[in-house]
């Protein structure tokens, strides 16, 4: 008598973020587990927040419960896959406390493919995704911004100046008088 084949289905975890909402990743990780006949997994990693201490070393802020903290990440979660994918999304939710870069990783044992948003701030270590790469038990599908649709950060937009100033100074170098034509970006 031969046994059925126990292999697990195929799944796609994918991290969502607590700001953007990974619309983007989410709805690529979808048709990626629905085009294999798999399942989906997002997850939110969170951290509790620190309550700074005050002169005298305590701190006059009442620290967060942390039972009701992982509720309101539930809840939240909850909403944003909704939101994205709509409200019977049959996606299965993950929400787990501690560091992105483990808790990603943790996830990701088992499942056939990791899909995350490249960090949109230089504060959300830059490297994370880098990092999420080396680290990872299976393939990682990283979302730039650029296909994501997130606008440039400021540091973006800064470096894009820099160089539209630095190019239009080169061609006008030596030429007196000469002025370029206005770019559509100025």
């Amino acid at each position: 008598m031969t046994e059925p084949d126990q292999t697990p289905p195929y799944t796609v975890v994918v991290g969502v973020s607590g700001t953007s909402k990974s619309p983007t990743a989410l709805q690529w990780a979808r048709a990626q587990a629905e085009s294999h006949g798999g399942r989906l997994v997002a997850v939110r990693v969170y951290r509790v927040p620190n309550v700074p201490a005050g002169p005298s070393g305590t701190s006059s802020r009442v620290p967060p419960d942390p039972a009701d903290l992982h509720a309101e990440q539930v809840v939240q979660l909850q909403r944003d896959v909704a939101e994205v994918l709509g409200e019977d999304h049959g996606v299965e939710l993950r929400v787990v406390r501690g560091n992105k870069r483990r808790g990603l990783i943790d996830e990701a044992r088992g499942a056939d493919l990791l899909v995350i948003d490249a960090p949109r701030t230089p504060s959300m270590s830059p490297l994370l995704a880098h990092r999420i790469v080396y680290a990872a038990p299976c393939p990682v599908v990283v979302m730039p911004p650029s296909i994501s649709g997130a606008p440039p950060s400021p540091l973006s937009r800064s470096a894009q100046a820099v160089g539209r100033a630095a190019l239009r100074s080169a061609a006008t170098s030596g030429r007196a008088g000469f002025r370029p034509p206005p770019s559509p970006l100025d």
